[in-house]
């Protein structure tokens, strides 16, 4: 637990005092032998991590001494980022600043170097007498020094196991099953199916199984699922049901209108609905919720997983049929066949009763017994299933006063955490901050993992990102993650892996409640908030104690509408922000600011800094200072119209996302000297001296999605090619010309310069082209990946591209091609199948 952190952050702290350039910088401010100091008392403790890591199980004392080198643990790497940054602002002073160098070589070096050394030495002298008495208090706490034994992280034979693997649970699915597709008698034009179990016993596996069976399909013309969870907010629930019945975003003035819309499109159909993970006891709120299924058709039905009784038994569920542990057989079969990929023990018949004592343990449940299953998958040796079967885990009384439900699973999910590597503990303790049922976007996730430094590794053969994909899909094997029921792309985390986030997170960590007031907020290094219709400024005025803050970040739960409005106290910006001057990341989207305060240059530690779909028109010129950042989101700002000069100056920054910007014509120049940029979505070329195409040539590590626009004033199709699009692996391509009158051939040269990379490419999207016809590369069958084109108001072209013969195009959409009067055998030209995976074809605006 607190071992996991420490370790992780010490072992960062290592890697930037061996680093030669800092180092080098160090010996300039005269605070090398201080640091030399503090690493060799580091290393002393670092030797006795392995020790604490077993005792901190069940000594409190132990467990309080980690939380206490943890803390200056941070502090450490306050120090370290501090140096760092004051290194990176030397290199940065302009040249012109340059004429006083002659005055400075007329001052001694010591006293040049006066400002750092005098404001660093004492807090490192403190942090190393601070260190000296941890490492003294090892005898009285029986800390020794004991040697690691490597932990196996086999990955390479992992098994696929589809999620929809139901092992058991015969007679419950045959049940539900008959009542989902047989009309039983009822007063309503609806009826109520419940799973009613403890958590972790398998009730959204199980309604996930209905979900999706193909008979279940075939019977209902509506399908929903919702996650409810303990908020059992109405007009929520309300929206994401009707988004998924009509494939619709619309905005309503409030829930009356929103439930009228909802019954209008249930209105004699019959409608499943899935409610999952239901806490309200509120019969009251039930009726309200319930109001338009009435309209459905008969035979509707509502699939409720619930861990609560009372609800139900108002609707007159009087003889619940609870969802109950596993048996013994079919517990040990899912045991097997996430621990060895089959579902048996032929093949290991000496693990069989070693397996079958770990499935008692683990209570029969089915949570417990994938996390312990995975945990062990890739061992088959006897000493590792020896050592998970003895584990003081299982013995451990650290639970407190939790729920019954989370005692029960409590040392399963546990020891599955302890066998984390350090660095996948810290990450998996992060998602502490983030509420039960919220839906995670792996990208997002492993850029708030890079800004926090999670993934610094200096000698790492690939990028950092990439490494954070790679521990996200471990953790997802290991069903710390699960797939989203219907939110494709994104992942969720169950409610108790939730809980043992929040339990291993310990006392850095602070989710959004009400004890804020009367907590110790100095302690805080990472806290979350839930962005409110209105969040007022006495809420956080006790989080000025909190100097150590790393994190601020407005979270969210459910679906995002882009008609709910936000408010955030601007006194939040301008009193609080300038006293958190260790914040890493800031995440203040959807609020409605129109402002970003200068305080903000200050803050020069900060990595990743998220404004997206405020309404702010610029960023202060000092956001140049912010040497460090990493991240820069603006997507959605409508009314953002300019970036400032000083932009330049973020050396650093890796990905910078201004999608969906109408009003930002005008992009800084010089920004392809920014040579770690990964994403820049959007290009804007100009004329007359302005952003040149040519620009991006340098960029060599730009992927993912990327608007270029103002193509009608490139020069020429060599200066096309300098941007080197097929060197790119660009997955999202919109290529836009301004609706002018255009230059034909030289238009057709251009477009034919920005092929990009036919593997990588999944869509495209062409606007306002001015060329006769399409160059040889749109609707080539090697970008066998692209799923969507469209191609917009290209009002010259007389015939349109093969796009036939793409195999993997499933969405087409070609909107005023004035030209084209016909359509025939020319999108495929060949014999072949045309189309193979067309799903949707959309012509509009074809006026010939």
């Amino acid at each position: 637990m607190a071992e996991a952190a420490a370790a992780a952050l010490v072992s960062v702290i290592f890697e930037k005092l061996d680093d030669e350039a800092f180092k080098k910088y160090a010996r300039s401010q005269n605070i090398h032998s201080e640091l030399k100091q503090l690493g060799i008392t580091l290393s002393q403790i670092q030797a006795l991590l392995n020790d604490a890591s077993h005792k901190e199980i069940t000594d409190e004392s132990v467990r309080l001494w980690l939380n206490s080198l943890q803390h200056l643990a941070y502090d450490i790497d306050d120090v370290l980022d501090d140096v760092a940054t004051e290194a990176m602002h030397r290199q940065l002073i302009p040249e012109s600043e340059a004429s006083t160098s002659v005055v400075r070589k007329l001052i001694p070096t010591c006293c040049t170097n006066f400002s750092l050394s005098h404001r660093l030495s004492p807090r490192l002298d403190s942090i190393t007498t601070q260190l000296q008495q941890l490492y003294k208090a090892k005898t009285e706490l029986g800390l020794i020094v004991k040697d690691e034994k490597p932990k196996n992280n086999n990955r390479g034979k992992e098994t696929s196991l589809l999620e929809s693997e139901v092992i058991g649970r015969e007679i419950e699915k045959e049940k539900l099953l008959n009542k989902l597709l047989q009309d039983e008698p009822c007063k309503e034009n609806f009826s109520v199916l419940p799973i009613v179990g403890m958590g972790g016993v398998g009730k959204t596996t199980l309604a996930r199984f209905l979900y999706n069976d193909t008979q279940v399909k075939g019977r209902f013309e509506l399908h929903a699922w919702v996650c409810v969870s303990d908020d059992f907010d109405i007009s929520k629930i309300t929206k994401t049901i009707f988004q998924a019945v009509s494939n619709e975003n619309k905005e309503f003035a409030d829930l009356n209108q929103l439930q009228l819309a909802l019954k209008e499109k249930l209105k004699d159909k019959r409608f499943l609905l899935v409610l999952d993970d239901v806490w309200s006891e509120n019969f009251n709120d039930w009726e309200t919720l319930v109001l338009p299924y009435h309209s459905g058709a008969r035979g509707s039905k509502v699939i409720m997983t619930s861990r609560k009784e009372q609800l139900l038994k108002m609707l007159g569920f009087d003889n619940l049929d609870h969802l109950e542990t596993l048996s013994s057989e079919d517990a040990l079969s899912l045991f097997a066949l996430h621990a060895l990929g089959v579902d048996n023990f032929d093949s290991h018949p000496t693990l069989r009763p070693k397996g079958e004592r770990i499935v008692e343990k683990c209570g029969r449940l089915p949570l417990a017994l994938k996390a312990i299953g995975r945990l062990l998958r890739t061992h088959t040796d006897e000493e590792k299933w020896d050592e998970v079967l003895n584990s003081k885990i299982w013995d451990s009384k650290s639970v407190g006063d939790l729920s019954a439900d989370w005692k029960a699973i409590f040392p399963a999910l546990m020891l599955s955490y302890h066998e984390l590597s350090a660095n996948l503990k810290r990450l998996f303790a992060y998602c502490s901050l983030f509420p039960k049922d919220f839906l995670f976007d792996k990208k997002e996730l492993v850029l708030l993992w890079l800004a926090e430094g999670f993934l610094y590794k200096s000698n790492a053969a690939k990028s950092p990102e990439r490494l954070g994909y790679e521990y996200f899909e471990e953790l997802l094997s290991m069903s710390f993650f699960q797939q989203s029921p219907n939110e494709e792309p994104l992942f969720v985390m169950h409610d108790l892996m939730n809980d043992l986030a929040t339990f291993v997170a310990g006392e850095f960590f602070s989710r959004d409640d009400n004890r804020m007031a009367t907590e110790d907020l100095a302690k805080y290094r990472h806290m979350s908030f839930i962005r409110d219709e209105y969040v007022a400024y006495h809420k956080f005025e006790a989080f000025k104690r909190a100097k150590g803050l790393r994190t601020l970040l407005a979270v969210y739960v459910g679906v995002d509408q882009y008609w709910d409005e936000f408010y955030l106290s601007s006194k939040i910006l301008v009193d609080l922000l300038p006293e958190l001057p260790l914040l890493r990341v800031l995440s203040l989207s959807r609020f409605r600011i129109s402002e970003v305060p200068n305080s903000i240059g200050s803050l020069k530690h900060l990595r990743y800094l998220n404004l997206s779909k405020t309404n702010i028109k610029e960023l202060p010129d000092n956001v140049g200072n912010l040497y460090n950042l990493e991240t820069l989101i603006v997507f959605g700002c409508q009314w953002l119209t300019k970036l400032p000069k000083s932009f330049l100056k973020l050396k650093k920054l890796r990905h910078f996302d201004m999608r969906d910007t109408p009003c930002l014509k005008k992009l800084p120049l010089g920004i392809g000297e920014l040579k770690s940029l990964q994403t820049l979505t959007k290009i804007i070329i100009e004329g007359n001296n302005g952003f040149a195409i040519t620009e991006i040539k340098g960029l060599k590590d730009l992927h993912g999605e990327i608007s270029i626009e103002g193509l009608n004033k490139v020069q020429s199709s060599m200066h096309a090619r300098e941007a080197n699009l097929s060197l790119k692996e660009i997955n999202k391509l919109e290529l836009k010309w301004d609706d002018v009158s255009g230059r034909e051939t030289l238009e057709k040269e251009i477009l034919n310069e920005l092929k990009p990379h036919s593997d990588k490419l999944k869509m495209l999207e062409v606007k306002y082209y001015k060329g006769i016809e399409f160059p040889n590369w749109v609707g080539d069958p090697s970008f066998h990946q692209l799923v969507q084109v469209s191609l917009h108001v290209c009002r010259k072209c007389t015939s349109l591209p093969p796009l036939g013969r793409l195999p993997s195009l499933k969405e087409l959409l070609i909107q005023g091609m004035d030209d084209v009067k016909v359509i025939s055998l020319e999108l495929s030209r060949t014999t072949d199948v045309t189309f193979p995976s067309l799903e949707i074809l959309r012509f509009e605006d074809m006026s010939s």
